[in-house]
């Protein structure tokens, strides 16, 4: 099963009280990931009334917390693809929202929660190098800072960087924990164990499992695979990748932080947790529920983590999930225009501390009736659907596969409780993967990770 390096002593360290007595109020919050809460402090700082539920027992121990800690707006190769789609403007504004989000919520986190590194791509091939030329030049054409260079702390050789200077890593959990006290602090009520089971958006309330009732002005769902994905067509818009990561004791805490351009990805940093330094070493990806034996994953990212860097068998595996979107910029604001009271936030890409910050701004300022400049380039009712159609039809082929697929082939696997998709048993991570959607269960059938909201029904 997961051990996520950043759960170490912390698995119920934000457990508040289960709702068990309905409420009204401005704004509910779905999902107690660094979205939800940095959303939940922001607008309980401009005076709204709001409440943040989460299903899980604490704050941040989801997506949060089994992310990379990564906290920078280079995010990947992504600039000379957007390029592709958008325009220079419409690619600045994608990296100045990320970097100020970044920026302000910096200057009121705790010291201790995060530290200010550099922030790397690296190559080790020709054609590597050709995708670092080709950022690079995406760079200079939006205007974003960065620069080329072959000097790094990596232990091989490489054949070009791309340098992005003074951005940040943090500690996720205790980054978010920061961001729980301060959202309390300006009267925003909190609540855990609270797993929302129905959305009533046109009487505006919710329901938990318990059947307490949440009245609401403003719904957002911050759940990372919205619960109410039918508005909008949203769920056939997104797919979802797995990927894995290692933590191992070191003895030195790096400078920078890096990511690897080549097809096999890999992703490197340092962190100090419990006032040990780590190693963190990642990679791998695949459509999750694809893949039964992931445990292979596991093993060849420990045998290049330990012979490359010269280091003890990793004393931590775990695994992340993202939703990615068509044209790769993420769905943040009102679902549709059908529905101006719902909010979603999702579609991170792998780079969901950031974007957690930029929702927050994005849903504030809308729920507030104030610009953000980067509103409509966000926006899940952007007219973008078109261009990648053939993206867009191919996640819904694959879903309408798995449902047919799952039922010829897994005849014993427990149905999904979200749509009915035969499930997957994931060795590696003693998980039941939903193909379709990205549900996930533990052994036992319990819900890990939504879109579904009730357990699997296992045979004894």
């Amino acid at each position: 099963m997961q051990n996520s390096l950043w759960l170490k002593d912390l698995e119920n360290a934000m457990a508040f009280p289960t709702l068990d007595t309905s409420v009204d109020c401005d704004v509910c919050i779905v999902g107690g990931g660094l979205s939800g809460i940095y959303t939940a402090y922001l607008l309980a700082k401009k005076g709204l009334k709001v409440v943040l539920l989460e299903a899980k027992p604490s704050f941040a121990i989801g997506t949060t917390g089994h992310s990379t800690g990564k906290l920078t707006p280079q995010h990947g190769v992504v600039f000379s693809k957007l390029i592709k789609n958008f325009s220079i403007d419409e690619v600045a504004t994608y990296y100045q929202a990320n970097k100020k989000a970044i920026e302000s919520a910096l200057q009121v986190a705790s010291k201790d929660t995060f530290q200010k590194v550099d922030s790397y791509l690296y190559a080790t091939t020709i054609s590597g190098l050709q995708t670092i030329e080709n950022e690079l030049y995406a760079y200079k054409e939006a205007n974003i800072a960065g620069y080329g260079t072959k000097e790094t702390e990596l232990p091989f050789d490489i054949t070009g960087a791309l340098k992005m200077e003074d951005t940040a890593q943090i500690h996720p959990p205790k980054f978010a924990a920061h961001f729980v006290n301060l959202a309390l602090k300006e009267g925003a009520a909190l609540y855990t164990n609270t797993r929302v089971t129905k959305v009533e958006i046109d009487e505006k309330f919710v329901l938990t499992d318990y059947d307490v009732k949440v009245s609401y002005k403003k719904l957002v769902l911050c759940t990372h695979y919205p619960i109410e994905s039918i508005k909008g067509l949203i769920t056939t818009k997104l797919s979802i990748d797995r990927s894995y990561l290692l933590a191992s004791p070191t003895k030195e805490l790096w400078k920078g932080q890096y990511l690897s351009v080549e097809n096999a990805s890999r992703t490197i940093r340092t962190g100090l947790v419990s006032d040990a330094p780590y190693f963190i070493y990642g990679g791998g990806s695949h459509i999750a529920g694809e893949v039964e034996e992931t445990q292979t994953y596991y093993e060849e990212l420990k045998e290049e983590m330990m012979s490359t860097f010269n280091l003890e068998e990793p004393s931590f595996m775990w695994s992340a999930q993202d939703p990615n979107t068509p044209d790769k910029i993420p769905y943040i604001g009102v679902i549709s225009d059908d529905t101006p009271d719902l909010y979603i936030a999702t579609g991170y890409r792998k780079w969901g501390l950031s974007n957690s910050l930029v929702a927050g701004e994005i849903i504030s300022c809308s729920i507030t009736h104030e610009n953000h400049p980067a509103a409509k380039l966000y926006s899940p009712t952007r007219d973008q659907f078109g261009k990648n159609l053939l993206r867009g039809l191919s996640t819904i082929g694959f879903v309408t596969a798995n449902l047919a697929e799952g039922y010829l082939t897994r005849t014993e696997a427990p149905k999904c409780t979200h749509l009915g998709c035969k499930t997957r048993w994931n060795d590696g991570d003693e998980t039941w993967d939903c193909p379709c959607h990205g549900s996930r269960y533990d052994k036992n059938g319990n819900v890990i990770e939504g879109p579904a909201v009730y357990p699997l029904k296992l045979k004894k």
